[in-house]
């Protein structure tokens, strides 16, 4: 998969999250654990993210 394309895609993936995270926050069903799991996971494609744009292109 090209960068560009696999960087959309976890911009894509990390906007799903936030928004899980806001739906989760509103509803008091959901536990503060399920909030913490997926802030772990919008933080660790962040993270991919970051370390996609950092490294060096490869031709």
């Amino acid at each position: 998969m090209p960068l560009e394309s696999h960087l959309a895609e976890l911009k894509r993936k990390h906007g799903e999250i936030e928004q899980e995270i806001d739906e989760a926050m509103t509803h008091p069903s959901a536990s503060d654990s399920e909030i913490a799991e997926l802030k772990r996971r919008k933080l660790a494609i962040k993270d991919e993210i970051f370390k996609m744009r950092a490294a060096p292109t490869r031709h």
